[in-house]
């Protein structure tokens, strides 16, 4: 793979919740980086691969060797995909998206169900300014399990062992244990002991 001008530095603003304003120096790193993950998923997405062919393809994609446990049911869009973590036994289902540039790391054991969302960015909201992007990581703890269809918004954790029930959009942090539905989503129920 062809390396990247200015990502190390992207990458350490990104990861430090610095603004990134439109136009910038890092902006253009940003999307040379997107040019490269959208290369890296049409060969995902574009055909059946071995499960082995698919960590390959994501270890090329995040620029790190993801776990031999590892699993993901394709398509898979990754806006960045420079910045994402999986812990050991993570299970990915189809059609998920990652934008990613903020960060996302998920706990080892977590499950991620059908055409789950997770953001890392918002734009600012001056009309003015609204090409900058202000970065917010997004870290799912251990044995966590998301149904089909949640929505994390950028900034949020999600603590072990939580249930996102399907549909919900989770705007801010999950305790551990706790069961959560709705947009936005609250706690309804805690996952229970055993």
């Amino acid at each position: 793979m062809a390396k990247i001008q200015g990502l190390d530095d992207l990458l350490t603003a990104l990861n430090a919740r610095e603004t990134i304003p439109g136009g910038s120096p890092h902006h253009e790193a940003m999307h040379a980086a997107s040019q490269a993950s959208l290369r890296i998923t049409a060969e995902l997405n574009g055909r059946c691969h071995s499960p082995h062919q698919v960590r390959s393809l994501m270890s090329e994609l995040t620029r790190r060797a993801v776990p031999e446990s590892f699993q993901l049911f394709p398509p898979l869009i990754a806006d960045f995909g420079k910045n994402i973590r999986f812990g050991a036994d993570v299970f990915v289902n189809s059609g998920c998206r990652f934008q990613d540039q903020g960060g996302i790391e998920i706990g080892d054991g977590s499950f991620i169900g059908h055409n789950a969302v997770i953001t890392t960015l918002t734009h600012d909201m001056l009309p003015s300014r609204r090409a900058d992007m202000h970065p917010a990581r997004v870290v799912i703890g251990r044995g966590a399990w998301f149904g089909a269809n949640v929505t994390v918004l950028a900034g949020v954790t999600i603590g072990d062992e939580a249930v996102v029930d399907a549909g919900a959009v989770v705007t801010k942090d999950v305790p551990a244990r706790a069961v959560v539905v709705g947009v936005p989503a609250k706690q309804v129920g805690t996952v229970p002991e055993g």
